[in-house]
């Protein structure tokens, strides 16, 4: 009997590594493969760069430094962080995006109650509410997904991205 043992690395912005696919049925042609986290160190902080696709749901993956803008959502959203620290601050609007899909750009200084923050780290998730505005803040660079549909704010870089 053969033992084998196995060792998952984590990629960050400081040390990832491009994978490969390996195509068991159907033409590579078909198929398309990216990192994160190198979408991420070519993107500008809080770009919102699909990675992934689904009808209308996407995975966007963000560069995240600094303080961004304020954005809200008509619907849920949910964020994962794969590298570094980041402050959520939430708002609860006084007027909510009532439709549309996708994060949309909430202002400068958006009306409403102050709902309070979390803080992520690596591998710590965040729900971000339908009618809330939320921002990130972060003091060092770092990676976040987010899921969420396409939007006007989503930007689709695919001959860029992606391996075929």
């Amino acid at each position: 009997m053969t033992e084998s043992s196995f060792h998952t690395v984590f990629g960050s912005l400081d040390g990832y590594r491009k994978g490969e696919i390996e195509i068991t049925s159907g033409d590579a042609r078909h198929y398309v493969f990216s990192n994160v986290f190198e979408v991420a160190s070519r993107s500008a902080p809080y770009e919102k760069v699909v990675v992934g696709k689904n009808l209308e749901y996407v995975i966007e993956a963000l560069h995240t430094e600094g303080q961004s803008t304020w954005f809200a959502c008509a619907h849920d959203e949910f964020v994962i962080l794969m590298d570094g620290e980041v402050r959520i601050d939430f708002i609860k609007l006084d007027t909510p995006p009532k439709s549309g899909v996708g994060s949309v750009d909430a202002g400068s200084h958006p009306a409403g109650r102050a709902m309070g923050h979390v803080v992520l780290r690596r591998g710590h998730q965040a729900l971000l509410p339908a009618g809330c505005a939320y921002r990130f803040s972060a003091q060092t660079t770092g990676v976040a997904l987010v899921q969420t549909m396409f939007g006007e704010l989503s930007v689709q870089k695919w001959a860029d991205i992606c391996v075929h």
